[in-house]
């Protein structure tokens, strides 16, 4: 089979307002030259029902016990094929419909890694501001101890080739892993280009997961990664595998 020019994973966990909308939105924006990975991080609601009957044949549904969405993410790349892998979100905050453009950005100047820029583009930013601020105190840590450019380091869209992310030692469960996948591309000095994308923050009531105390846990990734010997860093056994697959 040929290899696919991307996958996305697409965590979920009771999704099922947004669940029908974004999968119908992600297969008409990239179903035609992506494998699609759905990861349902134990449910309680119809998300993995609506998987099941809204999916295609050829898409990949995983499903596990709840334990955070660094868990199901990590779960999806393990079954990563395409030429670069992508995470979608399943709500509604980010535009599938703008995938495609990335990834054009990323083959045709050959980029190792692109992360779509939410502050590149001029557009409503926030709901609530103390989001905003949080946001940009993070991009700043990053790159005061990665040496880093980046202007959205907290942004979903981290477009990465394949073969380069199954050689990352990630182990975070919950959201530290999207720090943790910042703060080891870095140490590996693989270099990031930014894409202008747009963004419809939504709140905590309309069912933003996110919170204050993750804040807290990411600036510790960045500091605890920073401190890490590079050579002690080793990629977990069940990525090795899926890396040598």
């Amino acid at each position: 089979m040929d290899r696919p020019r991307l996958t996305v994973v697409v965590p979920v966990y009771n999704e099922e307002r947004t669940l029908p909308i974004i999968m119908a939105r992600l297969e008409k924006a990239c179903g035609a030259f992506s494998q699609i990975i759905y990861v349902n991080d134990g449910s309680t609601d119809r998300s993995l029902e609506i998987l099941h009957s809204n999916s295609r044949p050829q898409d990949l549904i995983l499903t596990k016990p709840n334990g955070g969405k660094g868990s199901a993410v990590r779960m999806g790349y393990k079954h990563a094929r395409g030429s670069y892998t992508i995470v979608q979100d399943a709500d509604l905050e980010y535009s599938p419909e703008e995938i495609p453009a990335i990834l054009a950005f990323a083959e045709e100047r050959k980029l190792a890694a692109v992360f779509g820029s939410r502050r590149l583009k001029k557009q409503k930013q926030f709901i609530h501001f103390l989001f905003f601020i949080g946001g940009s105190l993070l991009t700043y840590i990053c790159n005061t101890l990665y040496r880093t450019h980046l202007t959205d380091q907290p942004t979903c869209y981290k477009m990465v080739q394949t073969d380069i992310l199954k050689t990352l030692p990630l182990r975070e469960n919950d959201f530290r892993f999207d720090p943790e996948l910042t703060a080891m591309l870095a140490r590996f000095e693989v270099p990031i280009g930014e894409y202008p994308i747009s963004y419809t923050p939504r709140s905590i009531a309309e069912g933003k997961k996110i919170n204050w105390k993750d804040w807290f846990r990411w600036v510790w990734v960045f500091f605890k990664l920073r401190l890490v010997r590079r050579a002690s860093l080793v990629v977990p056994p069940d990525m090795a595998v899926s890396a040598a697959s």
